[in-house]
């Protein structure tokens, strides 16, 4: 299934399902989306086979497992040379406490959302990165206070036309 290719309304209403809940029995979700078990397993595993959804994940309630600190941070490089956008993707990618990374226009060239254990470790892991370089010239960082809303999911009924 090509990245632009269209999904129609029964792959569209699958993918809606799976993201409310991904432990849905194939039997559940057949019945949730107006098809039998068999037909359904087999988009399922299309939709898989294509990207579209997967890999499953827990969503984990860090409060109920320890103390962290959310903190979203921007970086500018010193140059738009490609070999330091490699470096500095190359350095993001081994710190797993680096949670997500998006590279962007504008003002910076990245965002960062760091997890860590305390703010004594992000520190360190910013230390870190200013040290290995990869051309950055400027990171500044914005510690969560309080998360006011949380990801449940894409809004694919505005997103996606049937």
């Amino acid at each position: 299934m090509p990245r632009d290719a269209k999904l129609d309304r029964i792959d569209l209403k699958i993918v809606a399902t799976l993201q409310d809940s991904a432990r849905i029995t194939n039997q559940s979700l057949a019945d949730a989306v107006g098809l039998s078990a068999s037909p359904c397993l087999t988009r399922v595993r299309r939709l898989e086979d294509a990207h579209v959804i997967g890999p499953y994940r827990a969503d984990v309630n860090l409060d109920k497992i320890c103390r962290t600190v959310t903190v979203f941070a921007t970086v500018s490089l010193k140059s738009h040379d490609q070999e330091d956008f490699r470096t500095f993707e190359a350095n993001v990618k081994a710190i797993p406490e680096v949670v997500q990374a998006f590279k962007v226009s504008g003002d910076f060239d990245y965002l960062l959302r760091f997890v860590c254990a305390d703010i004594a470790r992000y520190h360190q892991l910013s230390d870190e990165l200013l040290l290995r370089g990869g051309g950055m010239v400027r990171l500044t960082s914005h510690v969560v206070l309080d998360e006011t809303k949380s990801f449940t999911g894409y809004p694919l009924a505005s997103l996606v036309e049937v």
